[in-house]
């Protein structure tokens, strides 16, 4: 079930971002990720519209939109391959016409599953944290 973000969900959120970042990107050092547990907790959910999908009681998933941006999708490693990213981002286009996300260039299984999804791409970019290209991707309905 996908249902909106509470407070209370906060630290399976980050849980959930943060293993699937490093296994995600194992491009990048962990503890990059690490360092941003309290800019996550702090700046980027609060000012972000958020969704979880809930699974009997745990979340298992979450995505975040700020505007028009898919700022993040995130399914907990165990869960992945399961239908619930793509449950995830299909909540998120019918709530918007257009979304745009960036992805890291090496993350390929994350690029092609937007290409999945509907999503092409407009550009290439160096992340000013990272250093590692990333892409610039959008979705119209």
């Amino acid at each position: 079930m996908i249902r909106d973000y509470r407070e209370a969900d906060i630290d399976q959120i980050l849980a959930i971002w943060l293993s699937a970042s490093i296994k995600a990107h194992d491009f990048i050092e962990s503890v990059f990720w690490n360092s941003k547990i309290s800019e996550m907790r702090d700046v980027y959910i609060p000012a972000s519209e958020t969704l979880v999908y809930e699974a009997e009681v745990d979340v298992v998933g979450f995505y975040s939109l700020y505007e028009n941006n898919l700022a993040a999708i995130f399914v907990t490693p165990d869960s992945q391959g399961k239908g619930v990213g793509s449950a995830l981002i299909n909540d998120a286009k019918s709530r918007r016409k257009s979304l745009q996300l960036t992805v890291y260039k090496e993350n390929i299984p994350s690029i092609e599953f937007y290409q999945k999804h509907g999503f092409t791409l407009l550009e290439e970019q160096i992340d000013e944290h990272t250093g590692h290209p990333e892409l610039i991707m959008e979705y119209h309905s």
